[in-house]
């Protein structure tokens, strides 16, 4: 049995700590929000987040940080991407030499360009920092509907750890040693389902979905092997895997909020309406800064970034994507 520290009660930290308590693991849930942890310690069901979940009896509910991290075996990051650092920040006193710290938030910083393990890692250099992604919508983790995962470490020993402690019959778990692919794949593809989602609110069809689908997956493979990913991750579970989930479902948060831009509202009102953190909306202006620094077209993304923050009408996003200059699909095969 192992001793874990859930960072983040939103609906991935609670469908986790469900899944590792089934597991057999004792679990405590940390929330900065008080409220959010009188109503867990109330009605052991988070009623915003994830409705129809019942949360064990003997899991610990806590705003204390430190009660929350030290001694535990394994800590789970799960607080949405744009206050990883802040978190990270408060965690790192009570942090201990090589403690696990497994990140299931997905994006990437705007500022720094950083992934977020790289951010973890300068704010909490002495943890041991893996990340864990796929195609996981949590309202089905916490049903446990049958689901699999990959986690990504720097060492194979620590990835197999990881593994053990969260394999369930309902979630496999794959591992991995291309971290940097993994969180790549896991936040561009955020991107990709907002593409995806204002294309189902324009009214557009099966053939567009794919298209963008198999076009999105190019550009975030073409961008993550410039910066040192695996084509092998792109093909995975992190990558045409979680793709595909976040582009179909309508648990995907981004999807969702694509489809209130297709219908001609604002990124802020389509933000509001959804009522979660819209990850790929802070990852989108990310990647067009890493697609500059490693040279790499990403027109589908850049596109994404003209509706979201340049006021451009999807449907002419759309139109401009249809009209770019003839390409091959595949550069490197030859014609006999």
């Amino acid at each position: 049995m192992a001793n874990i520290g859930i960072i983040g009660a939103g609906s991935w930290g609670i469908a986790l700590s469900v899944l590792l308590h089934n597991n057999g693991h004792k679990i405590t849930v940390w929330s900065i929000i008080q409220e959010e942890i009188d109503m867990l310690n109330a009605e052991h069901e988070h009623k915003d987040k994830l409705p129809g979940v019942k949360l064990p009896e003997d899991m610990i509910f806590t705003t204390d940080m430190q009660s929350a991290i030290e001694g535990k075996d394994i800590l789970v990051l799960a607080v949405p991407s744009p206050f990883i650092r802040s978190t990270a920040n408060s965690m790192k006193a009570y942090v201990a030499e090589g403690q696990i710290i497994v990140n299931v938030a997905k994006g990437i910083e705007e500022k720094t360009l950083m992934t977020l393990s790289q951010v973890i890692e300068e704010e909490i250099p002495q943890a041991d920092v893996a990340v864990l992604s796929g195609p996981s919508h949590a309202e089905e983790v916490g049903r446990e509907i049958p689901t699999t995962i990959v986690v990504g470490a720097t060492t194979q020993k620590t990835a197999e750890y990881i593994q053990n402690t969260f394999m369930s019959d309902v979630f496999r778990v794959y591992t991995s040693p291309d971290v940097l692919g993994i969180e790549l794949g896991a936040a561009l593809k955020n991107v990709v389902a907002l593409a995806a989602g204002t294309a189902d609110g324009l009214g557009y069809g099966d053939n567009t979905k794919a298209a963008l689908i198999t076009r999105g997956i190019t550009e975030i493979a073409r961008l993550g092997m410039a910066m040192g990913g695996k084509f092998e991750t792109f093909c995975g579970l992190s990558g045409i895997g979680d793709l595909i989930v976040t582009c179909a479902s309508m648990h995907s948060r981004n999807r969702r909020a694509g489809i209130l831009i297709g219908q001609g509202k604002t990124m802020e009102e389509a933000m509001a309406e959804v009522k979660m953190v819209v990850e790929g909306v802070y990852s989108a202006k990310a990647a067009m800064g890493l697609a500059k620094k490693y040279d790499v077209e990403l027109p589908i993304i850049e596109q994404v970034n003209e509706v979201l923050f340049n006021n451009k009408p999807a449907a002419e996003a759309v139109r401009d994507l249809m009209i770019r200059d003839k390409k091959i699909e595949h550069q490197d095969l030859p014609w006999e």
